[in-house]
């Protein structure tokens, strides 16, 4: 019989099950996918017992996959800002979830800066007044579901994002941990603690609010699934990005990843300081062990993986997102075409929603081929900016970029965004680092890893890109690029 962790990695649109064994194998791994709900324009759902058949489907999917293991710990990762109220006693959800992608709350949040609060919401969480997090969510709910509010201020019902729900659905605990909490508005990440100022800016009852817990801590244990023994810890938790900075061992001060998805993230580690931006990035905590904070910055390119998938359904130039390496591949560079992957507005650092996409430099000579090679180094570009910015705000000199995420299979872009950045970009052998993350969370909250230290021993890497190209070269590249996005 093996003993395994077992990561429940709950995003936005399916769940992964993740089982890991002791040397950091991947024993099992299933994923089940779920809807998403689209009431009206600009508004993003979640039927939360939607999510939880999709848990139970994927857990019982890998554990039959798996064989005869043992299950010491669960962990949860989840898409962060996601969040939702339920009744303390049913269980009952007042309204569906209000997801991440959720704009509802966009004229409150234009309402509040031109109050005046965003400089002291931001000197206080590290984030932009925007309805991308949660503060603003919880408010809509409590305002727009009858009786809500009188309810919470009863203590009637818990709020919480996707992890905090997970947790009480598994173990009946009401509780996050920081790395969630610093994504919903409400928390001082100095203070590591909920902000009575921001709570009674958006009419938050603190009794609705969760137990904020360690990242790798014992929250309690399984009852009465059906699908998983009675018994087991569930002993570590992590928003996604923050999952995927610990599942790449980033435990050092400037260590940095890249996520690379429909979109891209980038957190770099800024150890025990918060470092706050004057580029627009984000201040966030990465993770809390053992009462010591350990804090990041973040950034975001709203477009990744999505341009290949536009070049596929929207161009109809390449037939597979796959096909992508080989066309950009046979043409020795992009022929001096730059595209700016602005297809909804430009993120960190530029922070222009009214930006939109475009090709540059497209002349007769220009094939499909440059074009394939243009959107790879866009998307290697705007991630540069991005990573420029953290240097800028930290003074921390980029030590190394590991990269993640389904692009980051592509050796052509990743060698070009090794180049771009002159620093090397390190593959790991599991992809899956965001489930990862939070296994070896799990596993670090019941003593099957004994520290950071023999997770980052048991970390290994696929592949190294250094860079190759000349400073000249990519000087050139950067000039075009900059060009281009004062178009943009």
């Amino acid at each position: 019989m093996t003993d395994c962790v077992i990561s429940i990695d709950q995003g936005t649109t399916g769940t992964t099950a993740l089982l890991l064994d002791q040397n950091v194998s991947v024993v099992a791994s299933a994923n089940v996918e779920f809807p998403n709900h689209y009431p009206k324009p600009g508004h993003v759902e979640h039927d939360v017992s939607e999510i939880w058949t999709s848990v139970e489907a994927a857990v019982t999917a890998a554990l039959e996959q798996a064989g005869d293991v043992n299950i010491l710990a669960i962990g949860i990762t989840n898409q962060r800002e996601t969040c939702l109220f339920w009744d303390r006693v049913s269980g009952e959800p007042i309204h569906r979830a209000l997801v991440w992608q959720d704009r509802r709350t966009a004229d409150l949040c234009a309402e509040l800066k031109s109050e005046g609060k965003e400089a002291d919401v931001r000197a206080r969480t590290g984030l932009l007044l925007d309805p991308y997090f949660s503060g603003t969510k919880a408010k809509w709910l409590l305002d727009n579901v009858e009786g809500a509010r009188a309810r919470a201020e009863a203590g009637e019902l818990n709020f919480g994002t996707i992890d905090t729900w997970l947790a009480w659905k598994l173990c009946g605990a009401h509780a996050t941990d920081p790395s969630n909490a610093s994504r919903t508005l409400l928390f001082n990440i100095y203070d590591m603690d909920w902000d009575p100022v921001l709570l009674e800016l958006l009419g938050i009852p603190r009794a609705s609010l969760p137990r904020i817990c360690d990242n790798a801590e014992v929250l309690g244990h399984t009852k009465g699934l059906g699908f998983l023994p009675d018994g087991i810890p569930v002993s570590g938790m992590a928003g996604d990005q923050q999952a995927a900075l610990f599942g790449q061992a980033c435990f050092t001060e400037g260590a940095a990843k890249c996520t690379y998805g429909t979109g891209a993230f980038i957190l770099m580690n800024t150890g025990n300081k918060a470092v706050a931006s004057d580029r627009g990035l984000l201040t966030t905590v990465g993770w809390r062990l053992n009462g010591e904070t350990t804090y990041a910055l973040e950034g975001s390119a709203f477009i990744a993986g999505a341009a290949v998938q536009w070049l596929r359904d929207g161009l109809g130039l390449i037939s597979s997102a796959e096909e992508i390496e080989a066309l950009a591949g046979s043409v020795p560079d992009s022929g001096g075409v730059v595209f700016v992957p602005a297809l909804a507005g430009l993120g960190a650092p530029h922070w222009r929603p009214d930006a939109r996409g475009l090709f540059t430099g497209i002349t007769g000579g220009t094939t499909r081929a440059h074009i394939a090679r243009a959107v790879l180094e866009g998307m290697a570009l705007q991630i540069s900016d991005i990573l420029g910015a953290m240097e800028q705000d930290s003074s921390i000199r980029l030590a190394g970029l590991k990269v993640d995420g389904g692009a980051a299979r592509n050796n052509l872009l990743m060698q070009y965004q090794a180049d771009i950045l002159r620093t090397a970009c390190v593959r790991p052998t599991v992809l899956e680092t965001t489930a990862l993350g939070s296994a070896f969370l799990a596993g670090l909250g019941v003593g099957f890893w004994d520290s950071p230290k023999a997770v980052q021993e048991s970390w290994t890497e696929d592949s190294t890109f250094d860079p190759q190209m000349s400073d000249d070269d990519v000087q050139g590249h950067l000039a075009a690029w900059a060009a281009a996005v004062a178009k943009a």
